[in-house]
């Protein structure tokens, strides 16, 4: 996987669009879009497919709802996964890589995981039933206003707003916030880390920086996940990852996630281990 942008430029550029204009993405940027998700792959090992909608090429437009939520949208790509370890952080670096890349060529996305008729949409996309149907995304390009239930969205969940430094970054263990200057080389990486969206911007990551390793843990917001049939914030750990991990190339540092390096450290109430990041 080549990734041929600015990842901070295009972390910047990204937000969550819910306004489109009419104009159609290009066929040849089309094109490219298909090239780059067929280069994508991620460090879990899982599988995590891609699937293209032309909204005005389908039969019957109205199963295809957004709940109001996005408007003027005519492209749609969705994501599919077997629901198997680690299969929703697959499918959230991808995606997320997908959707930075998008940003870069000045493509708008929108994160939907709860807010569009999956039964329609799965029709529309010939998805199977043993297929696990997590999250889509509009693409097209952003109008200039956007609607009022976008601007209710925003403001509900402080769409703009990050967790502090100290409430997401740990040296040790959880009792020790990590300073910047403690992060040194680490800390392009995990300012990247702390700008990636997350389903209603619950930002569940928390990193505990120990011996040569990044430990990823998830705090898990109580009840949040209860109406889906899978923890939906697993997906927000691996745009984490997607972050940090693209960052980390960028800048040339060395290293790889794993499961086996679990950290021996006592955890706060509703946090979960997730992965490890262990430089070489």
């Amino acid at each position: 996987m080549d990734i041929n942008f600015s990842l901070e430029e295009a972390v910047r550029k990204r937000y969550s669009v819910r306004n489109y204009t009419d104009e159609k993405i290009k066929a040849e940027e089309q094109s490219f879009i298909r090239s780059f998700v067929s280069s994508l792959g991620n460090p879990f090992g899982q599988k995590v497919n891609f699937h293209y909608l032309d909204k005005k090429s389908t039969e019957d437009e109205k199963i295809l709802g957004t709940y109001g939520v996005i408007k003027g949208a005519n492209q749609y790509i969705g994501t599919t996964i077997k629901l198997e370890k680690m299969a929703l952080e697959s499918l959230g670096y991808e995606m997320e890589t997908l959707i930075l890349y998008l940003a870069s060529l000045g493509i708008g996305t929108c994160w939907l995981g709860g807010t569009f008729n999956r039964k329609g949409f799965a029709k529309a996309m010939d998805i199977g039933e043993e297929e696990i149907f997590p999250i889509i995304t509009p693409i097209g390009y952003a109008a200039e206003k956007k609607h009022i239930k976008e601007m209710a969205m925003r403001k509900m969940i402080s769409a703009d707003k990050r967790k502090k430094w100290e409430d997401l970054f740990f040296k040790d263990n959880f009792d020790i916030s990590l300073d910047k200057k403690e992060a040194k080389d680490l800390e392009f990486p995990l300012k990247m880390l702390r700008l990636a969206p997350s389903a209603s911007n619950k930002q569940p990551w928390r990193i505990v920086i120990k011996d040569d390793s990044c430990h990823f843990y998830e705090y898990k917001e109580p009840g949040y996940s209860d109406r889906f049939p899978y923890d939906i914030q697993r997906i927000d750990m691996g745009i984490a990852a997607a972050h940090f991990d693209l960052a980390m190339k960028e800048k040339n540092i060395k290293g790889s996630f794993n499961m086996e390096n679990k950290p021996d450290i006592e955890l706060p109430e509703n946090v979960e281990y997730v992965f490890s990041w262990t430089r070489k």
